[in-house]
């Protein structure tokens, strides 16, 4: 058994794996959490992170009593089969002028030209390992170690939504104006989180992210935010 699980207060429990930042390791946990979740225990929440999954139950139901064992139960009897998880998102980004203030600052870390750090940039697929932080903030890895700048010692007050940015190996589109230190290397027209829609959220753990890169008449044309 390479998991550890221990209650966290009287209606909650914490599934730990191996600890490290690992796609199989996530990819476990996504698992995990499905399977507890199509369980007949009285969940009230699942919060999935990159190698645990914290388990929130009704402790008034009549089914609360026994919770430990049939989590050891799930998380013992978990399939090898990574089928089902994840599906491809392509992320649509405009990386020109004002849109990528900090492109220049990551040319310098990664000693290249900023069309090096765009192309580096869009050649990799990313997989989403939490989604956190603000509603829709997918933390997604791993970046190119060329382009992996640290993040910015002097964090911005106010980071526009939409953003696209990067910070020690990962990548993310920020979802909505929020203080952030990560490098603003682009943003995105579409809206990681609108509560407005069918499906609210645009990535969950376990997906596979591509950016392709568009002019800034195209992120105009395309952008759900209110000043574009």
């Amino acid at each position: 058994m390479d998991f550890r699980l221990r209650p966290a207060g009287d209606a909650a429990w914490l599934i730990e794996l191996p600890e490290r930042i690992d796609a199989d390791v996530n990819a476990r946990a996504i698992r995990m959490a499905k399977a507890i979740e199509a369980s007949d225990l009285p969940v009230s929440d699942i919060v999935v992170g990159y190698r645990s999954v914290m388990v929130y139950v009704d402790p008034l139901s009549s089914r609360a009593d026994g919770v430990e064992a049939v989590l050891l139960a799930v998380a013992n009897g978990l399939p090898e089969s990574t089928a089902g998880i994840g599906s491809l998102v392509e992320v649509p980004v405009c990386y020109d002028g004002a849109y990528g203030p900090d492109l220049g600052d990551v040319a310098t870390f990664a000693k290249c030209s900023a069309g090096e750090v765009i192309e580096r940039h869009l050649a990799l697929e990313y997989r989403v390992f939490v989604v956190g932080f603000v509603p829709g903030f997918a933390y997604m890895a791993p970046v190119d170690p060329r382009i992996a700048a640290p993040r910015r010692t002097s964090p911005r007050l106010r980071v526009p939504a939409g953003s696209v940015a990067v910070a020690a190996g990962q990548t993310g589109v920020y979802p909505a104006e929020t203080p952030g230190g990560w490098s603003l290397i682009g943003r995105c027209p579409v809206k990681p989180y609108d509560p407005d829609r069918v499906a609210p959220f645009l990535f969950h753990p376990g997906d596979r992210v591509r950016f392709t890169r568009i002019s800034e008449a195209e992120y105009r044309a395309a952008s759900q935010w209110s000043d574009a």
